[in-house]
């Protein structure tokens, strides 16, 4: 047999193990159509439908008529109208709007004089994206021509434009996606492969208990990361903690939990410690890609904001920059700690469902 025709031999083998492994071919499919489809539909830098509030303490025809125009632009997704703009700093601490356009009492008399600021925009600058899509307001043109300039910016939470206060809060959340998930669904993987979990099998350890006691210790990893990421932050880049620490630590810790019941669930899929690598960094892609890390998250299509809200990291990016960026505290923000603790609920569900205390 010549060597040609042995390296044939290896190549068909080769394939015929890949077609058996189905987990690896899904993943030879499945990460670039994933890639196609996330980039060419769900990532979009054109921001539209900002949650926003109106406020209209002149509550004219000329008002009204410039709040329409503002609407038609697409810019703005208006929730909230008010008469006073007592409210808007809380809407804002909470999340629920990025801007607020206010029309003062004397909005009329304003625009017959050229060159007087009309009305004034306050912008959520804890993420720069949205900042530069509401800053596109300021020399819109209200009344039929563009009198400039219109609008007086207002910009809270990083008036400085400074990327590293976006960034760096929204890191603590990727690095703990990618340690916490990876690292329980490996470890479990190799123990079944080495065989430790034959100890177990004759012990009256339920599922839950043996679930619950591999990620305790990766909690306490977990934590350690925050902390190191944090003191980084504040101290070489001058990130801000506006909110207290223990809210900060409580967000983190459930979203840690989160994370590593996502992880022991893949391990419960994975059969080997490469496939359980694959199935982690394939979560890794759409959460990084989809929760508002790197792209704006109105900016999405409808469909891409419905996943988005399926994943953890998205909910924890909103807790993050919250507390630390607005000083929001988890009271302000129960619905994200909630969306984290229903996918923990269910992802541990589903793995205690899955595991069995035997051999495969």
């Amino acid at each position: 047999m010549s060597g040609f025709t042995r390296m044939i031999a290896i190549v068909v083998k080769e394939l015929r193990q890949l077609r058996r492994d189905r987990l690896t071919f899904a993943m030879i499919v499945g990460i670039p159509t994933i890639q196609l489809l996330l980039f060419g539909f769900a990532i979009n830098m054109d921001v539209r439908n900002l949650r926003a509030a109106l406020v209209d303490q002149a509550n004219t025809s000329a008002s009204r008529a410039a709040a329409a125009a503002l609407e038609q632009v697409q810019v703005l997704d208006v929730r909230y109208r008010m008469p006073t703009p007592g409210p808007v700093s809380d809407l804002l601490r909470r999340g629920e709007i990025s801007v607020a356009i206010v029309f003062p009492p004397d909005f009329d008399a304003r625009l017959a004089h050229d060159g007087q600021v009309k009305a004034q925009l306050i912008v959520d600058g804890s993420d720069p994206v949205i900042q530069q899509a509401a800053r596109q307001l300021v020399d819109m043109p209200i009344g039929g021509a563009r009198i400039a300039p219109t609008f007086e910016a207002l910009t809270l939470y990083n008036p400085e434009r400074r990327s590293a206060v976006n960034t760096v809060p929204g890191l603590i959340g990727v690095i703990l996606t990618m340690t916490m998930v990876l690292f329980t669904a490996v470890a479990i993987v190799r123990e079944r492969e080495r065989g430790n979990l034959e100890l177990l099998i004759t012990t009256p350890v339920r599922p839950v208990e043996l679930m619950v006691g591999k990620v305790v210790p990766f909690m306490a990893i977990g934590l350690v990361q925050v902390t190191v990421v944090l003191c980084l932050g504040v101290l070489i880049f001058h990130v801000p903690v506006r909110g207290h620490l223990l809210d900060l630590y409580l967000a983190a810790l459930t979203y840690i939990v989160a994370s590593l019941g996502l992880g022991v669930f893949i391990s419960t899929l994975a059969k080997t410690q490469f496939q359980a690598m694959q199935v982690a960094f394939f979560t890794f892609l759409p959460q990084i890609l989809l929760s508002g890390f790197m792209f704006p998250f109105a900016g999405m299509p409808k469909a891409a904001q419905y996943l988005a809200e399926i994943l953890p990291l998205t909910h924890f990016i909103r807790l993050v920059r919250g507390i630390m960026l607005r000083a929001s505290t988890l009271a302000e923000l129960w619905q994200e700690v909630a969306a984290l603790l229903l996918f923990t609920l269910i992802a541990m569900t589903l793995a205690v469902l899955r595991f069995h205390k035997r051999l495969d």
